[in-house]
């Protein structure tokens, strides 16, 4: 029998094929470029950006200085990120993942979990805005332990989620409360809820959807 974590790998696949991707914003997001300074990062540090599709965030930390680490699954994602923004991207391969860059970007085509620490040593920060509410419940311990074990010393996270309810709407995107984002981290990490925004009136998506109320939250995770 296969696997929880295939099936929803090929469901991922799907909705990019099917060009489901309403996840994807067309503009830089507004919470990172307000709240990525409570980081307090060193210029020019490293960040990794876990199942980043083909987000316009990866171009703005590049040009905010950092290098930029994101990884992917969907070869039409990591296709797009370059064609959309015309830019010509070497590559290569490491290990499992196929390695695409171009200047201080680097996508990594593959499985998250097939990273390893050595991979993202030089790590000085992760920005998580679509990548642990993309998970269903069943996998967001499992994504979260891995991080933990990846993540360098020192590296805070930058993570970005929504709340609603779910009998309104079955995600993806899913629903990720305050407190089960304490249960998955709070042991390595002091969590700080640095916003919370009431997101309905913005999200035309998620009306469609039926949802009644929409909650966006943005935490600093910072090591102990």
């Amino acid at each position: 029998m296969r696997g929880a974590r295939e099936v929803d790998t090929q469901k991922w696949h799907q909705r990019w094929q099917d060009n489901r991707i309403a996840f994807h914003l067309t503009e830089v997001n507004a919470h990172l470029q307000q709240f990525w300074p409570a980081l307090g990062l060193a210029p020019g540090g490293r960040v990794l950006v876990p199942l980043c599709g083909k987000s316009l965030d990866m171009l703005w930390l590049a040009g905010e200085g950092h290098g930029v680490l994101g990884v992917e699954i969907s070869p039409i994602a990591v296709r797009d990120f370059f064609g959309d923004n015309e830019l010509e991207a070497q590559r290569g391969e490491h290990g499992a993942f196929e390695i695409w860059r171009q200047g201080g970007v680097e996508l990594w085509l593959g499985d998250f979990f097939a990273l390893a620490p050595d991979d993202v040593s030089d790590v000085t920060a992760v920005y998580d805005r679509a990548s642990l509410i993309a998970l269903p419940p069943t996998q967001r311990a499992r994504y979260a332990e891995h991080m933990m074990r990846l993540a360098p010393l020192g590296a805070s996270i930058l993570l970005v989620t929504l709340e609603y309810d779910p009998v309104e709407m079955s995600g993806p995107p899913f629903p990720v409360t305050e407190p089960e984002v304490a249960t998955l981290y709070g042991r390595v990490y002091d969590i700080q809820c640095l916003h919370r925004y009431d997101a309905l009136a913005e999200s035309a998506h998620f009306r469609s959807q039926g949802l009644t109320w929409l909650r966006e939250k943005i935490y600093r995770l910072a090591p102990r």
